[in-house]
């Protein structure tokens, strides 16, 4: 098995709700692995904050690797259009919403379209990064989330 393969085990874990995010830090503390446990740890860090999916994890890590401040993840917040569970939010209005292939399918564009208007309708800077972008263009879209903090005062000192 891959370290992506086992990435994708443990977000999957907590997607369909078979175990809480808490229930695997506990356990990444009491099971000593002897291959991957400081991979393994990491990812059940960011799962911890938040992290649901495989694009954002990568998107943490590239964060990270360009030492960008941590997010908050799944942000909650209430728009015009009702609530809506945010991918990552800088607490100077700067949102990143990274987009699956779920998201290219029927109407799902123009509901991503209403939400994203709705955020920045609200006084957020809202960045849209499809997960194929983000491993083709990883360097432009980082640059521009890059650019973004610097421009709200949240870059990383």
């Amino acid at each position: 098995m891959s370290d992506r393969q086992a990435a994708l085990i443990l977000v999957m874990t907590v997607q369909q709700r078979l175990a809480t995010p808490e229930q695997l830090l506990h356990t990444t503390e009491i099971l000593k692995g002897r291959r991957r446990r400081a991979f393994v740890k990491g990812v059940v860090r960011d799962i911890a904050l938040g992290v649901q999916s495989l694009g954002e994890l990568d998107f943490a890590r590239l964060c990270r690797e360009r030492g960008l401040p941590e997010p908050d993840r799944q942000v909650l917040v209430q728009t015009d259009t009702g609530r809506v569970y945010l991918d990552v939010r800088w607490r100077g209005g700067l949102v990143v919403e990274i987009d699956g292939v779920q998201h290219q399918r029927a109407l799902a564009v123009s509901a991503d379209n209403l939400r994203t208007n709705a955020l920045v309708l609200r006084g957020d800077r809202a960045l849209r990064i499809d997960l194929v972008g983000l491993r083709v263009y990883t360097e432009e879209f980082m640059a521009q989330v890059a650019q973004g903090q610097a421009q709200l005062g949240t870059s990383a000192a």
